[in-house]
């Protein structure tokens, strides 16, 4: 049986951390579809269009076995079961993410009993990377510094275009 894997996040915007996670994925199973899923909980910084974007521009530096896709409603769980995966692939960077992803996999494991959740957590490197982490220092002064060694150069430029 081949192992898919769907990693889902609002990747607003996608990070280094996010690239880890997919790095990791590919190398796991033998798929792994990204999902750039909405949010409704998350008020949105790049457009659909722009996320998608920047995260092509990360297929650069990953295996052929990954792929990207857009989800604008319904559950993930459903949309994994859907397309034939096996598993859903988490990062955890601390305690309040795994209580949270915990829960989650519960509610998933309700839906679509046969879908094992996996967490993975980031390298030492990238484990206080977040979307949140990065927009919350757009604008200071001096913000470019402190952004650019978080995302990649065709996030970084986007961002910046929004920035200015």
């Amino acid at each position: 049986m081949k192992r898919i894997a769907v990693y889902a996040g609002s990747f607003d915007p996608p990070t280094l951390g996010h690239l880890y996670m997919m790095q990791q994925g590919a190398a796991l199973f033998d798929e792994l579809i990204v999902v750039a899923a909405v949010n409704p909980d998350k008020k949105g910084f790049f457009t659909p269009a722009q996320r998608r974007l920047a995260l092509d521009s990360m297929l650069q530096q990953l295996p052929p076995n990954v792929r990207i896709h857009e989800l604008h409603q319904g559950f993930l769980a459903e949309f994994a079961h859907s397309i034939g995966a096996t598993h859903l692939l988490r990062g955890v960077r601390n305690t309040i993410d795994f209580e949270y992803e915990k829960t989650m996999a519960r509610v998933n494991a309700q839906m679509v009993p046969q879908l094992q959740t996996v967490f993975l957590t980031p390298s030492p490197e990238c484990e206080n990377i977040s979307s949140s982490l990065v927009r919350g220092l757009i604008g200071q002064p001096n913000w470019e510094h402190w952004v650019r060694p978080l995302v990649t150069p065709t996030t970084f430029t986007l961002i910046q275009n929004l920035s200015n």
